[in-house]
C-alpha cells in the first residue's frame, strides 16, 4: 500500500508541475500581448508616466522627457551577460524637475575585465537632454536584493533596487528605469528582455515534466505486473 500511495503522489507532483508550466506560458502570451500594445501605444509624458505609477507593472511603455544630470555618477549592474560577453549595466540618475522624483537612466551594456577589481571607464552624461525610448520595471529576486553599493567611481551595485539606491544619492527615484534610443553618440548595446523565459519555453518545460509522469507511470506498471507474475510463478 505504501508503494502504491507513493507512486500516486510522485505521479501527480509530476503531472501538477506540468499544468502549472501550462498556466506560466500562458501568462507569458498575455504579457507578451500587452507588451505589444503597450510598444504601439502614444509617448507618455513624465506626469503621465508618475500618474500610472500604482496601476502596473509599467514596464513597455514609451516615454519621453527632459532630464538633467545634476549628479554625474554612474552605477553598474554586475554579472550582466549579453551576446556571451560578461560585464555590467550601466545607469545614471537624473532630475526630471525641482518638484518630481528623479529618473534612473540606463546607459547601456559595457563588458568587464577578467580582473574584477578593474571597472570599465563610463563617462557619465553632462549636459541637459531630451530622452526618448522605453522604460522597464525589474522584478527582485526574494532571494538577493540588497543593493550592496561599493565605495569607488563608477559605484558598482549587485541588485538594482531603486529604494536603496534612492537612499544612497539621497534623491528621490521613480521605480522604473528609462532605456533610451537617442542619446548622443551612444553605440553601446541595449539589452531588451522584459520577459526572462518565453511562453514556448514554458511549453516545452510542461512536455517535460508530463513525459516523465508518463515514463514514471509505465516503470511503475511494468514493475508492478513483474511483481505479481513473480507472485504467480511462486504459487505454481
Amino acid at each position: 500500500m505504501f508503494i502504491v500511495l507513493s507512486t500516486l503522489m510522485v505521479f501527480t507532483i509530476l503531472v501538477k508541475l506540468g499544468f502549472w508550466q501550462l498556466e506560466r506560458a500562458e501568462q507569458k502570451q498575455q504579457w507578451q500581448a500587452a507588451l505589444s500594445q503597450r510598444q504601439n501605444a502614444s509617448v507618455l509624458t513624465y506626469e503621465q508616466l508618475l500618474a500610472n505609477l500604482g496601476n502596473d507593472n509599467l514596464t513597455g511603455y514609451k516615454l519621453s522627457t527632459q532630464v538633467t544630470p545634476i549628479l554625474q555618477q554612474v552605477f553598474l549592474l554586475d554579472n550582466q551577460t549579453v551576446n556571451g560577453r560578461v560585464g555590467y549595466l550601466a545607469y545614471q540618475a537624473f532630475e526630471v524637475s525641482p518638484d518630481k522624483p528623479w529618473l534612473l537612466i540606463e546607459l547601456g551594456f559595457e563588458a568587464g575585465s577578467i580582473d574584477r577589481s578593474i571597472l570599465p571607464n563610463v563617462a557619465a552624461l553632462t549636459s541637459p537632454l531630451l530622452l526618448s525610448g522605453r522604460v522597464y520595471q525589474k522584478q527582485m529576486n526574494p532571494m538577493s536584493s540588497e543593493l550592496m553599493a561599493e565605495a569607488g567611481s563608477p559605484i558598482r551595485i549587485q541588485n538594482l533596487n531603486i529604494e536603496q539606491l534612492a537612499l544612497l544619492i539621497d534623491k528621490p527615484l521613480v521605480p522604473v528605469v528609462l532605456q533610451p534610443n537617442n542619446i548622443p553618440g551612444d553605440s553601446r548595446i541595449h539589452p531588451w528582455q522584459p520577459i526572462p523565459l518565453s511562453a514556448q519555453k514554458h511549453q516545452g518545460y510542461a512536455v517535460q515534466w508530463f513525459s516523465m509522469a508518463g515514463v514514471f507511470a509505465l516503470i511503475m506498471l511494468f514493475l508492478f505486473f513483474r511483481k505479481l507474475k513473480q507472485q504467480d510463478n511462486h504459487q505454481n
